[in-house]
């Protein structure tokens, strides 16, 4: 599966969590499944906690960060703002 369509599987509506982005509208934000793959969490054990997600899912969420983190200028993060 490619970027593109990986991408689409990331939606944004203004009317669920104030216009975060969010898996396939099935109210599951990406922010979330980033923070649990930073916690250590596989992919399988996401899965299995989130049993409407996919695999895709996942992926999507992981090509959503890179391509903004790609149109990004590189600054420096204070970590404490970011919490």
């Amino acid at each position: 599966m490619n970027d593109i369509t990986l991408l689409k599987r990331i939606t944004v509506n203004p009317q669920i969590f104030g216009g975060k982005p969010i898996i396939r509208g099935i109210r599951i934000k990406v922010e979330n499944i980033l923070a649990l793959l930073e916690q250590g969490m596989t992919p399988e054990e996401i899965l299995a906690e989130y049993p409407d997600l996919e695999i895709e899912d996942i992926r999507g969420c992981l090509a959503y960060a890179r391509a903004l983190v790609a149109n990004e200028t590189v600054e420096a993060i204070d970590a404490e703002a970011s919490r």
